[in-house]
Order: structure tokens, then sequence, then C-alpha cells
């Protein structure tokens, strides 16, 4: 495929995967190309052990403000009927989010800008948010007389609670970043130039502990927010078969007995 492209993966450092948003001039905007090029980037992620945590982000004034409406995106002729629209959502907007949220390995997503509508539920994917002061957050869709169709019905009133999320949407509102904090679109806040930074320092953290455990517990929370108090203990039950005998485990018993830091290994 010609062109620049419109996401980018790298490994900035070692244990650490990053996917880059860039498409400064548009937002960040998505098209099906840039999907296909987040979904291949998370396939490397979730096949290569040596990439403990990722990062996700974007450039310039816009994480991503939901799927790029103008003629030349690359979306299908016929977008605006109905089969062509639950196509196009299936196979691009929906499949990023699905992969993002059932990755089990730690996400952060780095929000640099404008992360509204599909940009928001991609964010609200990962599992920590550092925002940008300059960040803005929210839902535009029925200004247009759309719906947040990307996956924010079922994102939003979980992050939010359903009072707040039902207002966001209804109103078409964009938060600062101190304001989605409070709502917990955001986990944390930090100056626009310490974002890189604060990023991957939080992702040095997180590549550095446990790699079994760590994915044990994103998975046991996971589905803990569908499921019951006798499914969750009974998840639990089976990661500490899995996680128990390991040598991560037996290492961290060492390194605490020893008073020492862990060397985890991932085994």
């Amino acid at each position: 495929m010609t062109g620049a492209p419109h996401a980018r993966f790298d490994i900035p450092e070692a244990g650490i995967g990053r996917v880059t948003i860039d498409r400064p001039d548009r937002l960040g905007a998505y098209t099906p190309r840039m999907c296909g090029e987040i979904l291949d980037a998370l396939r490397t992620v979730r096949l290569d052990d040596t990439i403990r945590v990722l990062v996700l982000t974007g450039t310039g004034r816009g994480f991503c403000t939901g799927g790029d409406v103008s003629p030349d995106a690359g979306f299908d002729e016929h977008l605006s009927h109905q089969i062509g629209r639950a196509r196009e959502l299936r196979e691009d907007a929906h499949a990023v989010v699905t992969a993002l949220y059932r990755l089990d390995k730690p996400v952060i997503c780095a929000v640099n800008g404008i992360a509204v509508n599909g940009g928001l539920a991609f964010a609200l994917c990962c599992d920590i948010r550092i925002a940008a002061a300059s960040a803005r957050f929210g839902n535009t869709s029925t200004r247009a007389g759309l719906l947040p169709d990307e996956g924010g019905a079922w994102l939003f009133p979980r992050i939010m609670g359903y009072e707040k999320a039902y207002r966001m949407v209804a109103l078409s509102e964009i938060y600062d970043a101190q304001t989605a904090l409070e709502l917990g679109l955001a986990t944390e806040v930090v100056p626009d130039e310490h974002l890189e930074r604060r990023s991957l320092e939080l992702a040095r953290d997180l590549a550095a502990g446990p790699p079994l455990a760590l994915r044990a517990v994103k998975s046991m929370m996971r589905r803990a927010l569908e499921s019951t108090l006798d499914s969750s203990l009974g998840d639990a039950q089976q990661a500490v078969l899995w996680v128990g005998p390991s040598a991560d485990a037996q290492e961290g018993k060492a390194a605490f007995l020893e008073k020492r830091s862990p060397r985890f290994s991932g085994h």
C-alpha cells in the first residue's frame, strides 16, 4: 500500500510496544487502512511475549475523532447503505475495539489531544489513560443525528455510569482533561510536554512486573465485569493453578524474602 501509514508501530524500549495514530491533519480520524494497521500491530503484540505492555497514542492536536467521513477516506462507496455500514463497522472500528479490549497485556493510552466518538471508545478499551492537559474527551455523534456505534454505548456507561454517559451522548458534550479525570474517562492528567515521558515511565514499570500475573489479573477483572461473584472466584481458582507454579511466582517470593527487586522472566 502506497503512502505514509495512518498508524505506526514501534518498540521504543525493550518490552514496550507502541502504536501511534498518525493523521494529524485529520485529528486522528480513523480509516479502513488505519484500522488494518492497528490490528496488525495488536496481532504482533499478542503473539510476541517479549512485548509486555502496549502504549497507544496519537500525534498533533487529535488522538482520534472517530471515523473519517471525507470522500477520500477509503470507506465503501455504498457506506450510506445499511448493510455496507454494518460491514464497515464490523471489519474496521468494531474489530479494533474488540482486539484492544481483549488484549490480555497491559495497555496504556497516552491521550495527546481530542478523543471523541470512536476515538473515545478506542481509549476506553485501554487499561490506563494518561491525558495531556490539553486533551479533550466526549461524544458528538448525536449532533449529526448518528449513534455511539463504535462500542461507546457499551463502554461509556461502564466507565461513567449510565446517567453521566447518557448526558454526554444526548447533549454531545466535550470535556476538558480535568473534567474527564473526575468522570473516570482519564486516569491521570499531565502537562502536555510530559505525556510521552510519563506514559513510557508507567509502561516501563508495568514491563518490569510479572507478565503472567498481570495478564491473568487483567483477564480476571475484565471477565468479572460481566460475571457473578461465584464465576469470578472460579476464574481465580483457574488462574492460581496457572500462575502459582510459575518461575515468576517463585522469583517473587524469593525476592521478597531476600529484600531485593524481583527479576521476572515471563515463565
